[in-house]
């Protein structure tokens, strides 16, 4: 599958492929139930653009809203490998590791009082880390950033991710970071692990190691035990997949750009607001915010962050999952982002059950917005495609 999607990716030039041929090879077509793009939808979909170009909340033509700008740098030839971990700060780490644990499979790897690392299956770590006493209290309300799975208090912060990359020589990576205008500083462990931490435009820590710290440690069992009793009964489910990050940038364009030179993560389309990623056999990422190709961007607010990251499990049944949440007294909040024509003319969210994306919203115990997804890397791009404006080339 994975060898198909390539061979789709090269379809042109620009990386684009056919929204139809995709969902033809992943089986996702609704039988009576069209799934439609982003330019046709209402507000359930993602992207400004996902109504049309040059009105709006995309007020740019397509001609300026998708122009390329100029590679931040040249590439480096690196390739993402693995996702050695990604990190919350919460203002209760030991409630928001019980919770993964229980409703998405994670398993304990260390918990030293003051952070906890889990194992999500043999592909990926999160550490939980302690807040500081107070530092939580102003932190953002539920709407922000996302605005699904419930009310309450936001008291988790995602703060950085690091990814493990190949070829890796030390002394090359450091020199290759220097060369392209970044101030790499190693943090290592003495015991074979390396590692440089540097800042990408917006200034988020991105730290790029070899596959010597986590990515190696979960290969073996651990015995490690949380004292913080679950919150409820396991659902059994297991978390496979990264479906994505949702990730914002003052400017979009430039973040990918950074991305995919340093890291060699594949870009599919730019639709005007934002670019989906593919990091290697990682998972996704979406990168959205300001068009630098808009005359008045910057004057609004910038924006920076993780507001909210999708995991895929399995197994998935659509009803089963809404009902495992709701019994758990969890919000479940549907996310098809993508609609169809009603009697009326108009365009409604589809059914969840014929949508080509399924998802649901909840909430953590921290408040963050866990969006909880059917993707797998079989389906790694039904989002993208889903909601991809129809006038892009290709569609």
């Amino acid at each position: 599958m994975n060898d198909m999607l390539a061979r789709l990716l090269n379809d042109d030039d620009r990386g684009t492929i056919s929204r139809r041929r995709l969902l033809q090879t992943l089986g996702l077509a609704a039988v009576g139930a069209p799934v439609v793009t982003a330019f046709e939808t209402s507000a359930i979909a993602q992207g400004r653009c996902r109504d049309g170009y040059a009105r709006g909340n995309c007020p740019l033509t397509q001609e300026v809203a998708t122009s390329p700008i100029k590679p931040l740098f040249s590439p480096t030839g690196w390739k993402t490998v693995a996702l050695d971990h990604f990190t919350f700060q919460v203002a209760d780490y030991k409630k928001e590791a019980a919770f993964y644990i229980a409703l998405m499979g994670f398993a304990l790897r260390s918990d030293d009082g003051k952070q906890a690392v889990l194992d999500i299956g043999n592909w990926g770590s999160v550490l939980f880390k302690q807040a500081p006493p107070g530092s939580m209290e102003t932190a953002a309300p539920a709407g922000a950033g996302g605005g699904r799975g419930g009310g309450g208090p936001v008291r988790a912060v995602l703060q950085g991710f690091s990814f493990v990359i190949e070829p890796w020589d030390a002394k090359t990576v450091e020199a290759e970071l220097k060369k392209r205008g970044m101030t790499p500083v190693a943090e290592n462990d003495g015991k074979g692990f390396e590692s440089f931490r540097v800042k990408d435009p917006d200034g988020w820590d991105l730290q790029i190691c070899n596959g010597n710290g986590l990515a190696k440690a979960r290969k073996t069992p651990s015995t490690a035990k949380l004292s913080e009793p679950l919150p409820f009964a396991s659902t059994g489910w297991k978390t496979v997949w990264l479906d994505h990050f949702s990730f914002g940038a003052t400017d979009y364009k430039k973040s990918a750009s950074f991305y995919a030179n340093l890291l060699g993560w594949k870009q599919t389309y730019d639709e005007g607001s934002q670019h989906e990623l593919m990091i290697g056999d990682v998972g996704d990422i979406i990168i959205r915010g300001g068009n630098s190709n808009d005359p008045d961007f910057g004057k609004g607010p910038g924006r920076n962050g993780i507001d909210h990251i999708s995991l895929g499990i399995s197994p998935w049944d659509v009803d089963d999952v809404k009902m495992q949440l709701e019994k758990r007294g969890l919000s479940a909040s549907v996310d098809t982002s993508s609609a169809h024509l009603g009697p009326d003319g108009k365009y409604v969210a589809d059914d969840i059950h014929q949508a080509a994306f399924q998802s649901y919203h909840t909430r953590t115990p921290n408040g963050y917005n866990l969006q909880i997804s059917w993707v797998t890397q079989d389906k790694r791009l039904a989002l993208p495609i889903a909601v991809r404006p129809k006038s892009i080339k290709g569609s």
